[in-house]
């Protein structure tokens, strides 16, 4: 791994970045491993700090182009993406405590590079805060704040600033591979749950029909009375010894012929397994009411913006993965009672789990709005997902007071 170090305003001035061992790059079985030497790696730093915005700003073209920091201490972290689901503060944790956790002790290290007595060096216990953010094609940048230690404890403590960054390698291609095409692709096993909703599986029916049977012409639809995960279990278990691809899917979806291709891409038996970020829509009668406009049909609802929805990130229902790695996790927990519930344990077992989870917004599965959402349903279906109660706080404590009926889109 190569870090720069950048330390200012403190007793050890400025450090330059440190050359590393010789290091390779290994490309694909067929193509030799290139051998980057040591001016060459530390030109490639150099380029990359010198393009960041460390040393100066860069004019950008709006607003929108500013990469903003991320605030953090040692236990917690104030992410800055926005979002239903997300947190406003949380502990960081497996890939994010480590690389936070690098990252200070790497700044120790700089602090400590000239120290000789034991009471003068830095610890952790030094640290009082710091920023991060990401610049996509030059590196993650970190600036770390720590109480200045002098030799003579009657000196007025202040602060030292501490630069890191951690700068991206080359692109590198790491393989390729042929996808089977029409003739040849995967037929897809579509499990759905059904609760007595005729209408809804009615209008499912109508776009399963023209979407799978007559474009993708490689989906098999299995429907299950009992919603939840005793429905789904009984669906994922029949079809014999043969292993198959598995979509479960919901009457409120509407998805495109493309996303069963990325069900297909994004799964392999014993490798991975695919969880979409499905977009939801909001209630169409308030929103194009709002605009002045006539609801359109369904099909023309189908659009991605802010006025129209949201990325359900705390929805894990919609899921595609193989037969035999569902049943090597024991499929849904069926004792447990509630909305979603069994989804979300589901998804653990996969994360906890030596599979690869492939997360990944979709713009082609949709969550279609509908109505009839008790009080009792508000407080179910945000249980235990604080992100999404906090975003829609307003709508639920207004539910929750008046203990009424309202229109929610889930």
């Amino acid at each position: 791994m190569l870090v720069t170090v950048i330390v200012t305003g403190g007793p050890n001035g400025l450090q330059a970045p440190r050359q590393s061992s010789p290091f390779v790059f290994s490309v694909n079985s067929s193509t030799p491993n290139p051998v980057i030497t040591n001016a060459e790696c530390a030109n490639y730093i150099k380029k990359q700090i010198m393009q960041s915005e460390i040393f100066h700003g860069t004019p950008l073209n709006n607003e929108y182009e500013l990469v903003p920091f991320n605030h953090f201490t040692y236990s917690r972290l104030y992410p800055i993406d926005l979002g239903l689901g997300k947190r406003v503060v949380e502990k960081p944790i497996g890939y994010k405590r480590k690389d936070l956790l690098e990252t200070l002790m790497k700044g120790l290290e700089a602090l400590n590079r000239n120290v000789t007595s034991k009471v003068s060096k830095y610890t952790l216990d030094d640290f009082l805060e710091g920023l991060y953010r990401i610049e996509p094609t030059t590196g993650t940048q970190y600036e770390l704040y720590f109480r200045t230690k002098h030799a003579n404890k009657s000196e007025q403590s202040g602060f030292t600033k501490v630069v890191v960054m951690r700068p991206f390698a080359p692109l590198q291609g790491i393989r390729s591979e042929f996808l089977p095409g029409p003739k040849e692709k995967e037929l897809i096993h579509i499990i759905l749950p059904l609760s007595g909703r005729t209408a809804t599986f009615q209008s499912f029916m109508d776009k399963f029909v023209k979407i799978g049977l007559k474009n993708d012409r490689r989906v098999h639809l299995t429907g299950q009375r009992p919603e939840g995960g005793g429905g789904e279990n009984l669906g994922a278990e029949r079809g014999g010894k043969k292993d198959v691809l598995l979509f479960m899917c919901d009457v409120d979806v509407v998805f495109s012929a493309r996303f069963l291709d990325r069900c297909r891409w994004n799964t392999k038996s014993g490798k991975k397994v695919y969880y979409p970020v499905v977009f939801s829509l909001y209630n169409p009668h308030v929103v194009y009411t709002l605009q002045g406009r006539e609801v359109p049909p369904e099909n023309d609802q189908l659009v991605i913006s802010r006025d129209t929805g949201f990325w359900r990130d705390f929805g894990y229902g919609m899921t595609c993965q193989y037969r035999s790695d569902f049943l090597k996790v024991r499929g849904f927990d069926e004792d447990i009672v509630g909305w979603g519930g069994e989804d979300v344990m589901l998804y653990r077992k996969y994360v906890r789990s030596s599979m690869k989870v492939i997360r990944a917004t979709d713009p082609g599965i949709f969550h279609i709005w509908h109505p009839k959402v008790s009080a009792w349903d508000c407080r179910v279906r945000f249980k235990d997902k604080p992100g999404a109660w906090s975003a829609n706080d307003e709508i639920c404590a207004n539910v929750l007071a008046s203990s009424t009926t309202f229109n929610y889109s889930g």
